[in-house]
């Protein structure tokens, strides 16, 4: 199995965007299942966005400084992920906001999951490199170990309590 982190990264925005599909197609009463596949979505975002906030965005930012913006507005996109996530969380499937606010999410993740793919991983693959996106994504595989898988887990909450405030 490949390490480079871009592979590893567009591996998780497949298994997402699949359950997005999923979500979308299970029909307006469906509660039990819509629940069932938001409870996976936020089980896989909440792994995904710790790894990148806490392994590929720090090591880009350092590595290439002239990224720095794009990294800020993925912080941001991922804050507002993180919002909804928790929220999400706290709410039953047949509550009468649940498929909209997963609608948003969906939305804005997919807007994320398609600039990065589009514009920012190309410019940070060209930028790194092989050996070095091999390194980072072996990084982000041991922390994937040990990442949250609930929004209201530790790392996940100062994850998004550490986005409020900076």
């Amino acid at each position: 199995m490949s390490t480079d982190a871009i592979v590893l990264l567009k591996a998780d925005h497949k298994d997402i965007r699949k359950l997005f599909n999923d979500f979308e197609k299970a029909g307006d009463n469906a509660h039990a299942a819509k629940g069932k596949l938001v409870d996976r979505i936020i089980e896989l975002l909440t792994v995904h966005t710790y790894i990148e906030n806490e392994v590929m965005y720090p090591r880009v930012r350092e590595l290439l400084p002239e990224l720095e913006d794009d990294v800020l507005e993925s912080y941001e996109e991922h804050h507002v992920a993180d919002v909804l996530v928790t929220e999400l969380f706290t709410m039953k499937p047949d509550d009468e906001r649940f498929t909209a606010k997963t609608t948003v999410l969906i939305e804005n993740v997919r807007h994320h999951m398609q600039e990065e793919e589009q514009d920012w991983f190309p410019k940070v693959r060209e930028g790194l490199g092989r050996k070095v996106l091999q390194e980072l994504g072996a990084d982000m595989l041991k922390a994937k170990k040990t990442a949250p898988l609930k929004p209201s887990q530790p790392s996940a909450l100062k994850k998004t309590v550490d986005a409020i405030i900076a």
